[in-house]
This record gives structure tokens, sequence and C-alpha cells, in this order.
């Protein structure tokens, strides 16, 4: 369990802001949504600091700016998807390959089947 209390605040600006349309966080797809989610029930239940998934976000969307010099069409939650493995694999809280099932099985359930 992460020792940091600290409140996560989303950033507003910078590389790690999540998509907005007028001041709402905006989901392109049902499992964007479905892994934000999932992501802030880990933190609330003191899984990991906010800093630690926050580092990791600007870390991966680094890398693929410095891979992507090209302006290939960025999709901001798989750089999302990719900090979140990673802090989970890191943290231990489950195996890469479990996760992977997991996020699978989540995204595949339709719109509307979250109860």
């Amino acid at each position: 369990m992460a020792d940091d209390k600290t409140p996560r605040v989303l950033d507003d600006a910078g590389p790690a802001a999540p998509p907005r349309k007028n001041g709402e966080l905006l989901f392109d797809h049902v499992w964007e949504g479905r892994l934000f989610g999932l992501t802030m029930a880990l933190y609330d239940s003191g899984a990991f600091a906010w800093d630690e998934f926050r580092e990791r976000l600007i870390s991966e969307i680094a890398d693929w700016e410095r891979e992507h010099p090209d302006g290939s069409e960025y999709r901001y939650y798989e750089r999302w998807l990719a900090a979140f493995e990673r802090l989970v694999a890191d943290k231990g809280l489950c195996a890469a390959e479990d996760l992977m099932g997991r996020f699978r099985d989540l995204a595949a359930r339709p719109a509307g089947h979250d109860h």
C-alpha cells in the first residue's frame, strides 16, 4: 500500500492532462473510461501514490513522442494503459499476463454492463 495520502489532482494542462471537452473528461471508447475508473479505484484504495502513476504516464508520453517524431496519430489512453500496466507490475499488484487477461475481459463487456 502507498503511504502518500496526498489527494490526486488530474493535470489540467501539460502532457499528463487527460483529454477534455467543455471541461468534462473525454473518452472515445468504453475501455478508456473503464481503465480510468480502475486506475482511480486502485489509487483510492491506497495501492499507489498518485505521483507514482503520474510519473509513469509522463514517461510513457515522452517515450512515445521520441519514437514518433513524424507526428503519428497519438492516443492518450494507450499511453495511460502502458503507464498503468507498468505501475501495476512494478508494485506487484498483478502479473502482466494476468492484467492483460483481466483488461481484455473488461474491455469486451458491452456498454451499460458495468454493474
